[in-house]
């Protein structure tokens, strides 16, 4: 029997109909089996501050306890000024603070971005990965996910019609699976 990992997604872009959302629900249809993945809402936070860890606001605690239940972290984000959204960045503060607490400690992750220019999202990519470093996520190395030329390969529905993306992003979610399988078995 196949473990099933439950996935959080966290996608970094509010505009509807984004090309980070469209990715994200292309994700979740071409999933395998051992992957269960959800898109964890991120643009209710409120904006991280220190001064609120005394009492957390109920979101707060809401977001932390769905990440804290999951095996993985998938971030799907669209690159702004070489970098990662500001709602993206919040949400990845708020779940990762206070420091000790933090519910990202040894998650599995993995980032695809996407852009409608050639780079992919390159320069969110990596910046992301970054912090992920920091937060002690081990992230998946390969393979990467940069979807370039993004507004492309949907149609008006916002289901993905370009087939060597499909392809692509269905091996993705397979290294995926294995990676979370191997960062979370039991050592020993």
């Amino acid at each position: 029997m196949t473990e099933k990992f439950d996935v959080a997604m966290l996608v970094g872009s509010l505009r509807q109909n984004s090309y980070s959302g469209r990715v994200a629900n292309a994700l979740i249809k071409l999933a395998p089996p051992e992957l269960s993945l959800k898109i964890l809402p991120i643009g209710g936070l409120p904006f991280y501050n220190q001064d609120l860890e005394a009492a957390p606001p109920a979101e707060w605690v809401a977001f932390r306890q769905a990440i804290a239940a999951t095996s993985g972290v998938l971030f799907v984000t669209p690159e702004y000024n070489r970098s990662v959204p500001g709602v993206l960045k919040n949400a990845i503060d708020v779940a990762s603070r206070p420091g000790k607490s933090s519910v990202f400690n040894g998650k599995p992750a993995a980032v695809v971005s996407q852009s409608p220019g050639l780079l992919g999202g390159f320069g969110a990519n990596h910046h992301l990965r970054q912090s992920l470093v920091s937060m002690n996520m081990p992230a998946m190395q390969a393979p990467e996910a940069y979807i370039s030329r993004s507004g492309t390969l949907f149609d008006d529905s916002g289901a993905l019609t370009n087939q060597t993306t499909a392809a692509f992003l269905t091996t993705f979610l397979q290294a995926f699976a294995a990676w979370i399988a191997l960062i979370t078995k039991p050592k020993g």
